[in-house]
């Protein structure tokens, strides 16, 4: 078993030669949106465990930006904070993967 119910990883890497990458389309950002958000709304405590990080290259900037919800190893793409919030509360909140942003 897991320790955290849901462990959530943001690609945050920039790319050195300045091409296509998650940090260009704001992944840091919406990594804090996604913790903030996570913590007031109570699911970061002892009794729920999800966990939100950032994490280096994922290789998949040309679908980005990306995360990845573990233990059931879905991935996502988003555009806004509507997307993440729709993350948020169907993926991590109640369990049903949100089709329309897998990737």
């Amino acid at each position: 078993m897991s320790f955290y119910d849901k462990h959530v990883f943001f690609c945050t890497h920039k790319r050195e030669d300045g091409s296509d990458c998650c940090a260009n389309r704001g992944a840091q950002k919406a990594r804090d949106y996604v913790k903030n958000k996570v913590k007031e709304l109570g699911f970061s405590s002892r009794q729920n465990k999800i966990r939100i990080n950032a994490a280096g290259c994922m290789d998949r900037c040309d679908e980005g930006p990306v995360i990845v919800v573990y233990p059931e190893g879905v991935w996502y793409t988003y555009v806004d904070e509507r997307d993440l919030d729709e993350i948020i509360t169907e993926h991590l909140q109640h369990g049903r993967v949100v089709e329309r942003l897998k990737i």
